[in-house]
Parts: C-alpha cells; sequence; structure tokens
C-alpha cells in the first residue's frame, strides 16, 4: 500500500476514506495549522493521463476557483507530486441531500430552503459564466448547519465553450434530469438547461421521487421531451405554478432563474393557507399531463410504488431493442445510469430463474421480499455505509423460454452493491445466462469538451463512493 505523502502529513492529518472510484479516492482531513476539517481528493496522474482527462480536471479546477459562494464547496488548494494530484477541498459533513430524499419526500418549508440556496447558488455559476449541467440531489451536500452545498464540477463548462451559434452541444448529465433541449442533441443554452434540472430537483424534494419516471428509458426520455407527467395531491397550489414553468420543455418560454427568484413562493415559502387549500386535491394541468386523480395522500405514493407492470411481463421487441447496448441512448449521458443496473437473457423458464435468485439470497445471507410474480427485491440484513443493501430483480417475458432479467441497485452503498454483484452474482448466475447486456462490446473513449468524457460521480465529499 502507498504511503501518504509527507507534503500531506506535514499539514494535513489524513482520517477515514470518504469514498473511492476510478481514479483514485476522498479521505476526511483535518489541518495541522488551524484545525479545519477538509477532504482531500487523491488523483492519479497515470490514471487521468491515459483516459484522456486531463483538459477536464484542469477545467475542473479552473470552474472552482471561480465560482466562490456559500452555497457551493470550496477548492482551498491543489497541489501535486509525481503520481498525483491533490485537491484539498470544504468538507460537507452532512453528507448528500440524496440520503435524505432517500428516506422519503422532504416538507414543504424544509424543500423550499434547500431549494432557494440551489437556485442563488446556480445563478452565481451562471453570473461567472459556469454552467454546472449535473444538477441533481447526489450533487448537493449538506454541511453540518444543513446548508447547502453544490458540489461536482466534473461536467460543467464554461462560457468559452460555446461555439457560433451561442449554444452548448455536448448532450451531458444525468438522464433523469437533463432537459428534453439536451435528449434532442441539438445545441441547448446552458444556464436554461440548469434551470429545468433545479425544477426536476425541487419536484424529487417535494415528491420523493421523479417527475419522468420509467423503466424504460426511451419512454422516459419521450416523457421529459413531452413534460408528461403530474403532480401529487399534496403540492401546493404556488409550487405547481412555479414547477409548470420550469418544467417547461420548450427552453424559449422556461422561466429563468431571476424570475424564479422573483416568485412569490420562492421569496416567501409556503403559508398554511396554501397548504389548507382545496387546490391540494385538485390538479394543475401542465403541456402534454393529465390531471391528478383526487386520491388522498397514502393512495397516492401507494399508486406510484405499484405502477410497474407485474411481471413476467411480456415485452415487444421495441422494448428489447431499448435495453440493448447497441440502442441505449444512456450512452450519450453518464454511465452511472447503466453502472447501477444490470441486465442478462435467459433461455430459461421464469421459475428457474426466480428459484436461482432465492438460492443466491439464502447464500448471501439476503432477505427476499417478493412484490409481485416476476418482481421482487433482495435486503441485506445489516445497516452498510449507506443503509441497508437491497437490489430489485425484475424479469420479463420475451418468447415462454427467453427472458431478460433487470437487477438494479435501489437502496444502499453503490460500491458494496457492484461489490456483491460482480463477486457473488453473476459467478452463481453462469448457469443460467445465455449473454450479459454489453459482455462483447470494446469501450469507446470519449472526445473532451466540446466531447467530455462523463463519469458516475457523487457528490466528493460526503461518505457516498466517489468515481472521477
Amino acid at each position: 500500500m502507498e504511503n501518504k505523502p509527507n507534503i500531506l502529513t506535514q499539514r494535513y492529518e489524513l482520517g477515514r476514506l470518504l469514498g473511492q472510484g476510478t481514479f483514485g479516492k476522498v479521505y476526511y482531513a483535518r489541518s495541522t495549522i488551524t484545525s479545519q476539517s477538509v477532504a482531500i481528493k487523491m488523483v492519479s496522474k497515470d490514471k487521468v493521463l491515459k483516459s484522456g482527462q486531463t483538459e477536464q480536471i484542469k477545467r475542473e479546477i479552473s470552474v472552482m476557483r471561480r465560482v466562490r459562494h456559500p452555497n457551493i464547496i470550496q477548492l482551498y488548494e491543489v497541489m501535486a507530486t509525481k503520481s498525483k494530484i491533490y485537491f484539498v477541498i470544504e468538507y460537507a459533513k452532512g453528507g448528500e441531500l440524496f440520503d435524505k430524499v432517500a428516506k422519503g419526500k422532504l416538507k414543504e418549508d424544509v424543500a423550499h430552503r434547500y431549494f432557494q440556496q440551489l437556485v442563488n447558488a446556480i445563478d452565481f455559476c451562471h453570473s461567472r459564466g459556469v454552467y454546472h449541467r449535473d444538477i441533481k440531489p447526489e450533487n448537493l451536500l449538506l454541511d453540518e448547519n444543513e446548508n447547502l452545498k453544490v458540489s461536482d464540477f466534473g461536467l460543467s463548462a464554461l462560457a468559452e465553450s460555446k461555439r457560433q451559434d451561442d449554444l452548448l452541444h455536448t448532450p451531458c448529465g444525468t438522464p433523469a434530469y437533463v432537459a428534453p433541449e439536451i435528449i434532442k442533441r441539438k445545441g441547448y443554452d446552458g444556464a436554461k438547461a440548469d434551470t429545468w434540472s433545479c425544477g426536476v430537483v425541487l419536484f424529487v424534494l417535494l415528491a420523493g421521487y421523479h417527475p419522468f419516471h420509467d423503466p424504460n428509458l426511451i419512454m422516459m426520455y419521450r416523457k421529459i421531451s413531452r413534460a408528461d407527467y403530474k403532480f401529487p395531491n399534496w403540492f401546493s397550489l404556488e409550487v405547481r405554478r412555479l414547477l409548470t414553468k420550469v418544467l417547461d420543455p420548450d427552453p424559449d418560454t422556461r422561466i429563468p432563474l431571476a424570475k424564479i427568484k422573483e416568485s412569490s413562493w420562492f421569496m416567501k415559502g409556503p403559508s398554511s393557507r396554501e397548504r389548507k387549500s382545496e387546490w391540494v386535491n385538485k390538479s394543475v394541468s401542465t403541456s402534454g399531463t393529465k390531471p391528478c386523480d383526487q386520491t388522498n395522500e397514502s393512495e397516492s405514493i401507494a399508486a406510484e410504488a405499484t405502477q410497474e407492470s407485474v411481471v413476467p411481463t411480456s415485452i415487444n421487441a421495441f422494448d428489447i431493442i431499448s435495453r440493448s447496448k447497441g440502442f441505449d441512448l444512456s450512452g450519450f449521458f453518464e454511465d452511472c445510469f447503466k453502472k447501477k443496473e444490470a441486465i442478462f437473457s435467459s433461455r430459461q423458464p421464469a421459475s428457474v430463474i426466480v428459484s436461482k435468485m432465492e438460492e443466491i439470497a439464502k447464500h448471501l445471507r439476503l432477505m427476499i421480499k417478493k412484490r409481485a410474480p416476476g418482481l421482487f427485491k433482495l435486503e441485506g440484513l445489516k445497516e452498510g455505509r449507506k443503509g441497508i443493501i437491497s437490489i430489485e430483480v425484475e424479469i420479463f417475458e420475451a418468447a415462454p423460454c427467453f427472458h431478460l432479467v433487470e437487477m438494479k441497485k435501489s437502496n444502499g452503498d453503490t460500491l458494496e452493491y457492484q461489490s456483491i454483484l460482480k463477486e457473488e452474482i453473476r459467478p452463481a448466475l453462469k448457469d443460467i445466462v445465455w449473454v450479459w447486456q454489453g459482455e462483447q462490446q470494446q469501450q469507446q473513449s470519449q472526445p473532451s469538451e466540446d466531447h467530455i468524457q462523463m463519469h458516475d460521480r457523487p457528490a466528493t465529499t460526503s461518505t457516498s463512493t466517489t468515481h472521477f
């Protein structure tokens, strides 16, 4: 194991590992001079050079030095040795905002506070010619006082990156949060795209789920392109009015951040009168959106949880194509969407596949919770670094003896999930697997900005797994 260099130990006392990724690791550290807590991101120079990420690293440093704001993670200094680069950055003790949402929707006043801080931070970035392009709860951290901190500028772009049409052209981000104009692979305004992502974050904070959720990626992109969503019945009227303007599929008419900051809900927050309004059980129409059912909150949550099909579901050729490597549009975006799910095909009957999964669960001492025929979860018995590991398994029937099986992490630590998948589940399934999705595909190198390689980048200063 490589010794921690003196240049750090003389100035920083290194502590526990916070996360690790493709290019390096993130450690908790404390200044030996001021006793200030920091996070130190160690990046391998060799891996950066081999992956062609040099310009991206330089851009990230340049961006973080440009955007100093109370609600943005601060870069204190950058150091280097012959083999490594060290980023000394602000330590966010509260972890990811995602962890809070994973436990359920937030109260409106709490979501309002986080949204205010998010909009103020992103608006400041835009004033400095910086576009984040990957706004999501995983990249929003919390300090010890529960103040929001925007992090991870690895996919960000500078105003200088615009082409002659004054637009950006690199499609990047996280699929569930990207703006419609990015999906269409045309030029887009970075500020307007960030505004859309802020709106999706607000929806997620208040609802506890994504507005455009769909197990089929292509269908989700269609929903995003049409702004096809509906409000839960507990959303207040003011929130609905604001989100209708933010989640406008036309970037030319989408409300800008400056106008959001002038809206009554943004400035004043929720009122008790608004929460008790009769509008709680009524819908507000959006483009391509059906009115909400007039049900109570518990019924709405139950409906959301059970809206996926009972399986084995018969799927058609379009569904199979949409899950194949060559037609998977998530390749235009970050790798995390693919890394968090694994798909294989099998010529065995569904009963054999289920039986095999039960054997694996028993061997790994995981509980198996069946939600419907062909749809179940494997759950751990002990708390991990980010809660109890939970793996959702869904079986799709393409023909009587041909099935597609999709596995994805629904809770817990990503690194733990990937380890279980690689070292335990995949070897145990070898007798029934015909082929894994993308098994024989060669990874293609990604160009840099205006062609940028994208990575699964959960927040670098939280306790989550970090990929560089």
